[in-house]
């Protein structure tokens, strides 16, 4: 059997007096943060309404048509903030509509999982953002928007790593999966320094509970935009449902602030 050689293939020398650079690479893309410091909105401003509220709506609805007559019900019925989630057709129409009809309340859009809905929810007037985890992409290009980003957590590694990165609130879900004002209270022992929105599954008669134990405030979705009312197109049920969640809302926040002016 003949033997095979192998050929070296040697790399040719430049000539004489030629030098030879490697070819530059083109510079990697940076990511560009959101600014908006020209409309005003401001992120504190946001919070403390949400704070001093004690209560979010969360509207899903199967129609545009429908989704702003049931948030509008709602509005009026004395919900001063208040989600759209993301999978309501036309969410973005609807919260622009919403906004300029409703230019004191403090509108955003819920289940938010990536940067190129977040701009549109910016652009259409949101004041806030809310995820079901943490999209760090959000978190990151959002900071200095003007608009509040709301991350979703579970557990105290997710609470501490999402303020660490820069959340001023973050939303405990799915809490009462977790143990309900009894998690929450248990959660905010360490991170009493954190602002904590508490959802999923929030009766409005359980608001107070929630709002003593620590949250900040709770989101609230079937108690106000009641499934029977929605396929009924019963709005006037809605605007009840509405307006007994927001006096417990109310109520729940004026009873913690009594509390700590009696404890200074």
């Amino acid at each position: 059997m003949a033997s095979t050689s192998l050929s070296i293939i040697r790399p040719l020398a430049s000539p004489p007096g030629l030098q030879i650079s490697p070819p530059k690479l083109p510079p990697r893309p940076t990511r560009l943060r959101v600014c908006c410091f020209s409309r005003g909105i401001s992120t504190e401003k946001t919070l403390t309404q949400i704070e001093s509220s004690g209560v979010i709506a969360c509207l899903r609805a199967n129609s545009a048509e429908l989704a702003i007559e049931a948030a509008c019900a709602a509005l009026h019925g004395g919900i001063s903030v208040l989600e759209i989630v993301m999978s309501t057709p036309g969410v973005f129409e609807v919260l622009q509509q919403l906004v300029h009809d409703h230019p004191t309340r403090v509108l955003g859009v819920g289940t938010v999982l990536n940067v190129e809905d977040a701009k549109r929810a910016m652009i259409a007037g949101a004041k806030f953002l809310m995820s079901p985890a943490m999209v760090k992409d959000i978190l990151d290009d959002f900071q200095y928007s003007g608009v509040l980003y709301i991350p979703g957590v579970m557990t105290p590694t997710e609470i501490l790593s999402a303020y660490d990165a820069g959340a001023k609130i973050v939303k405990v879900y799915p809490v009462s999966a977790l143990g309900g004002s009894q998690y929450i209270s248990a959660i905010k022992k360490p991170f009493p320094h954190i602002s904590m929105v508490a959802s999923q599954g929030i009766t409005t008669d359980s608001v107070g509970e929630y709002i003593a134990q620590g949250a900040s405030s709770v989101v609230l979705s079937d108690a106000i935009f009641d499934k029977e009312a929605m396929g009924q197109k019963n709005f006037t049920k809605i605007y009840q449902l509405a307006n007994a969640a927001a006096l417990h809302g109310n109520e729940a926040v004026d009873r913690m602030k009594k509390l700590r002016i009696n404890h200074l």
